[in-house]
């Protein structure tokens, strides 16, 4: 659903649009939403009208995943509960989910973004669309299958699980489009390899891939089993779910943020200064479009960074970089900080590898160790000298030393949806 009207503004008109629709939102939070907008008065803002220009959004408060936890489960909606027409919601694998809503006019605007992703992407209007997200609380399945069909296309509401009959539908249904974690992604491709189904016989054209962290090392893996060209997408519940960004299939080189609804900004980790262009920090959402859950300047606690400079492919939208992880994610062992997403990207450049791994932190005496969970790419690979390779490669470029096991095949845990990247074994 290419939108060149608003995908190719200059600047200076797209911060006007962005302007007028931060002010209504704020509006919005002001009027109906007590805890924020008495947040907002104590920053002096109390009306629209102190919002002069874009610069002024610094002065606004952050919003955290700790307000909606405070005030669950409907404490900051700005409509009562029966003008929803659906709910949301995080995974609660941390505490109490988060719960989020959506008016009709929500959805409509979601639907709108997810298809704008989708043809970023290079989907096209009649194109199978296997939807292997999970459907249910978690925004991905329905998320995505809502924009598919908004695109034009025919979705396959398969959902997570059933590992094998993801491979004979794939092939059966001639899915051409390829929705899920990257994580699951290579469990389909697993799956695709033990059926015996080549993957050449296939209708793939192009995978969706988004919900976790991955490397250009897994993508370029992810392809080579998969026959497709793979395509990051990104968006988080709070915000609206997936569509808030994605990739174009003409440069795969930063994510395209649909700014004309969700206001970027770069943050210090630590301290919540503004970070320039190009630099890496945490990333902020202001989503000025949305009627249920109008939150004002949302830390995503995401790490990336924005590039403002038009794309090859035409639109001027700003563009994102891939998620390096999420700053309460990043692990700080003996000193060093280390991302998940740097260990995937050692891992598959030394090969051999299968990609799929796991990180465990213990701390058996008084400091933190690391261990690496891992398993060879095929059966006969001397496993004592692929341990011994990965040892000195994590050394060489993390400067930790990192105990290496190399399981058997299929040892470390898979997931259908979201990877476990990371257990943490250390006393609380």
């Amino acid at each position: 659903m290419w939108n060149p009207e608003v995908e190719t503004l200059t600047r200076e008109r797209m911060e006007a649009l962005q302007l007028e629709r931060l002010r209504a939102a704020v509006a919005r939070v002001l009027a109906r939403v007590p805890p924020l907008g008495d947040r907002l008065r104590a920053a002096g803002i109390t009306s629209p009208d102190d919002i002069r220009s874009l610069a002024d959004l610094r002065r606004l408060p952050f919003t955290r995943k700790i307000d909606l936890r405070e005030h669950y489960p409907f404490g900051l909606f700005a409509v009562p509960v029966a003008q929803l027409v659906r709910i949301h919601g995080s995974s609660g694998t941390r505490g109490k989910p988060t719960i989020v809503g959506y008016t009709r006019n929500d959805l409509a605007m979601w639907s709108e973004v997810v298809a704008r992703c989708l043809a970023l992407a290079g989907v096209r209007p009649g194109m199978v669309v296997h939807n292997a997200y999970g459907y249910g609380l978690f925004t991905g399945g329905l998320g995505l299958h809502q924009g598919a069909e908004l695109s034009g296309c025919t979705v396959v509401p398969i959902s997570g699980g059933l590992i094998q009959r993801q491979a004979t539908l794939l092939q059966d249904l001639r899915g051409q489009v390829l929705c899920c974690t990257p994580s699951y992604a290579l469990c389909i491709a697993e799956a695709l390899e033990t059926a015996q189904i080549d993957r050449r016989t296939l209708k793939l054209e192009v995978g969706i891939f988004g919900a976790e962290p991955w490397s250009e090392e897994l993508r370029g893996e992810i392809e080579r089993r998969l026959g497709l060209a793979a395509v990051n997408i990104y968006g988080l519940a709070e915000i609206v779910g997936p569509g808030v960004s994605a990739e174009c299939i003409e440069a795969r080189n930063g994510s395209h943020i649909q700014e004309d609804h969700f206001l970027p900004e770069i943050v210090d980790p630590e301290t919540g200064e503004p970070l320039a262009p190009g630099q890496e920090g945490e990333l902020v959402l202001t989503p000025v479009t949305k009627e249920a859950l109008p939150l004002i300047r949302y830390r995503t606690g995401d790490i990336s960074s924005l590039e403002l400079t038009p794309c090859v492919c035409g639109r001027t939208t700003v563009r994102m970089s891939r998620i390096k992880g999420r700053y309460d994610d990043m692990l700080i062992i003996r000193g060093v900080n280390l991302y998940p997403s740097e260990v995937e990207r050692i891992l598959l450049s030394v090969g051999d590898v299968a990609p799929h791994y796991q990180l465990v932190v213990d701390r058996p005496g008084t400091l933190d160790e690391l261990s690496l969970l891992c398993e060879p790419a095929r059966e006969g690979l001397d496993r004592g000298l692929l341990q011994s390779r990965l040892q000195h490669a994590l050394r060489e470029q993390t400067g930790l030393s990192i105990a290496v096991q190399v399981l058997d095949r299929d040892r470390v845990p898979r997931s259908e949806g979201k990877a476990v990247r990371v257990v943490d074994r250390r006393p609380r």
